[in-house]
């Protein structure tokens, strides 16, 4: 038998072989990728900070649970560049095998290193990074790779066309954005098409306590027939039964690090997050189980992107799917208690 069958079938990890029985799989837009109801995001717990045995648990316990795709960044960390680091390290050691079953994405925009070509959405910064982050994951390509964030000092063309040649260029399968507005996701959607390399998915921020995207930005999701994938879809935790009785020593809000901090943990939303947790029982659901499948309640919306500290995070989000509908009640009682209405 050659070297190379012998190599592959070194897999020290052996994944569960009903793993794609109790996820629900969607289509992004007019592209024939499907992304799983819940995907794993490594925004948190995979720093050079962060215990990777931990780590490694997660992200095994997530795939033999059906969550086929890990969402990275060039700029996940701390410090820059850990999360595509460690999970690089973690998936030849455990699933390389695995490979065509797993969608793998990541992000360049933010800042990652001195000078005036470490950051922005320029044809340099973009396709450097992208090179970085293959080398970091020790990858020939993602499946997915994003402008992170819209450049105002680039022109769009330049930015988009990056991901265009990323694509040729057989480092990515797809192109995608994240954090656009409206206006300018509509034109990023206008060139990709026009270069010939339709965008598959948009990645925003998007929960009960985050809104934006109704105003505007799913409706252009489907003109176009573009994909949305929400990050956030529990606000950081604060849709959970963590914070209901105070912070919690190993919280998000406790941690010096971070997007969530202890003064955006207030009692008039842990207050909207006790009646919620009303209807949840109701749904015999959790709370994040509720807010999950809200987040999926539009059919354009393909997946909600979750971080886990522990695999059973993995298991309680998972368990959204088991009932994703609302009757018009629900949602009129859930809109007043955000004051929606």
């Amino acid at each position: 038998m050659p070297l190379y069958f012998l190599k592959k079938e070194r897999v020290m990890h052996n994944a569960n072989e009903n793993r794609y029985e109790n996820m629900v799989y969607n289509y992004s837009g007019k592209s024939g990728l499907q992304f799983p109801a819940v995907s794993l995001g490594f925004w948190h717990n995979f720093s050079d900070i962060d215990d990777m045995s931990n780590a490694r648990k997660i992200i095994l316990h997530a795939f033999d649970k059906g969550i086929t795709h890990f969402d990275l960044a060039d700029n996940y960390g701390p410090p820059g560049g850990a999360a595509e680091k460690n999970f690089g390290r973690i998936f030849h050691k455990e699933l390389s095998a695995y490979r065509d079953e797993i969608i793998i994405s990541t992000k360049a925009g933010h800042p990652m290193w001195p000078g005036p070509y470490g950051n922005g959405g320029s044809r340099k910064h973009m396709l450097a990074s992208l090179d970085q982050g293959l080398k970091r994951m020790n990858l020939e390509y993602v499946d997915i790779f994003y402008s992170h964030r819209y450049d105002p000092e680039t022109d769009l063309v330049e930015t988009m066309s990056s991901l265009v040649q990323a694509v040729r260029q057989g480092k990515a399968m797809y192109a995608g954005i994240s954090n656009y507005p409206p206006d300018v996701a509509k034109k990023a959607f206008k060139i990709l098409n026009s270069l010939g390399t339709d965008c598959v998915i948009h990645q925003v921020s998007y929960s009960m306590m985050n809104r934006q995207i109704e105003r505007g930005l799913l409706d252009v999701h489907k003109k176009y027939n573009v994909g949305c994938i929400v990050f956030s879809p529990l606000a950081q935790g604060i849709l959970t039964d963590k914070y209901l009785n105070g912070i919690p020593k190993d919280s998000r809000a406790a941690k010096d690090h971070g997007w969530l901090k202890r003064e955006q943990v207030t009692d008039e939303k842990i207050n909207k997050v006790k009646q919620l947790k009303e209807i949840a029982k109701e749904r015999n659901q959790t709370i994040a189980q509720l807010s999950l499948s809200w987040a999926l309640r539009d059919e354009n919306i393909v997946s909600t992107l979750i971080g886990a500290s522990r695999i059973s995070h993995i298991d309680d989000n998972i368990g959204a799917i088991e009932n994703l509908s609302f009757t018009p009640d629900e949602l009129k009682r859930i809109d007043k208690i955000l004051n929606f209405l």
